[in-house]
Parts: structure tokens; sequence; C-alpha cells
């Protein structure tokens, strides 16, 4: 079963990947986990995406595209695998498709985790950290036991990071709400693509994912 996991961040697609690899027993193939085995190991690809990302500049496609050819064509992913975080682009999903073609594979479906984006933002905005030992806690999902006191270190003061603010979180979501609906439409257009409610207990979401998946 070769699959492409999507979603919006907080949408939960970390906690379903790791779900269905154990399940499954496939790979979950990230682009930032390629980026560094494709380094580490020395490999051409590798060093040539390394030199765009020490100067700070984005690795460009056919780099990119090139080390998930090589990662797809490993042993590995013979039963299966579970892409995540890419395709990111058009482009990129067209020549995921043909990449795939000259490995004789194909993709079997695109699950797309599918939230409101007013629970994105609750989601994403309730994260608070500490400041004496810096313990992560969530207003709705993570609250401290007592109010205002740290479990870890009963420390009293804390603050929200820049990344967990609710201006920057609606304009991350908006960057990838519009970079996501031309991919979505793609694979919608093959028959690919389902969409699955995200807004709900992880195991009764977990439980649609496997009735797509078997």
């Amino acid at each position: 079963m070769n699959l492409i996991l999507m979603g919006l961040p907080g949408a939960g697609k970390g906690t379903q990947a790791e779900k269905i690899i154990a399940e499954y027993q496939i790979p979950q193939i990230s682009t930032g986990d390629m980026f560094r085995a494709a380094i580490a190991n020395q490999t051409a690809l590798g060093l040539k995406a390394k030199e765009y990302m020490d100067r700070g500049d984005l690795v460009p496609d056919e780099v990119t595209n090139g080390i998930v050819k090589e990662r797809l064509a490993q042993d590995d992913t013979k039963n299966g695998f579970l892409l995540d975080g890419f395709p990111r682009t058009l482009d990129q999903a067209k020549a995921l498709d043909e990449m795939l073609a000259d490995l004789g594979k194909k993709i079997d479906a695109v699950i797309d985790i599918n939230v409101p984006e007013e629970v994105l933002v609750e989601r994403l905005t309730g994260r608070y950290m500490c400041r004496s030992c810096g313990a992560s806690f969530h207003k709705v999902f993570k609250p401290t036991k007592v109010e205002g006191t740290c479990d870890r270190c009963g420390g009293h003061e804390f603050y929200q990071r820049d990344d967990d603010k609710p201006e920057t979180v609606k304009n991350r979501l908006a960057v990838n709400i519009k970079n996501s609906e031309p991919i979505l439409a793609y694979y919608k257009e093959q028959g690919l693509l389902k969409s699955i409610d995200g807004n709900r207990d992880i195991d009764a979401v977990f439980k649609d994912v496997q009735a797509i998946i078997d």
C-alpha cells in the first residue's frame, strides 16, 4: 500500500502516521529524514542539497525529486510506504507520478485529514511554556494540574513562542491551504483522494484510515 498523508498543521497527521507505520509495518518517508540520510551518506544528491541548505536557500525540485526517487527505490518500500511532507507542490506531485512509473509503482491512496480552520487555530495557539524549565503545556489538551503553576518545576511564569501566537498561526495555515489546494485537486481528479474528518478522537480517526487502507 503506497500512501500519501496530507493535512494542515495541527490536524494530527504525525499521530496518525505513527499508528499507520506501527499497524502496517511500512516505512514513513518524510523529506526531512530523506535529506538528513542523503547528507549523512554523502550521496551526490545529498551533497548538492547540503550546498543549498548551507546557504539558506530552498533545495530546488530536481534535487528534492532525485532524493525522493533514490529513497523510494530502496528495499524497505517493496511492501509499501507512507509519504509525509511530499509532494508540497503540483510540480512535485506530477514528478512523483513519473518517478513511481519508472520504479513500477503507483500511489494507492492520498489520505487528507480534514479539520476546520478555527479548530486548528485553537489547537496550535493553545501551547505555552514554563519560563523556568521549558516544560510545554496546552490550554485545552494539557493544562497544568494547578492553574498558574508548572507541573515540573513549580514555576509561575509562562510564555508563548512566536510560532504559537494567533497571527503567526493564521498566516501559516493560509500559506498551507493555498499550497495544498492544487495538490488535493490533482489527486481528486485521479480518484485517489480520501478525506477524513480529523476533528474527532484519535482512535475514531484511525478507524477511518484503516477502512481506506484495508
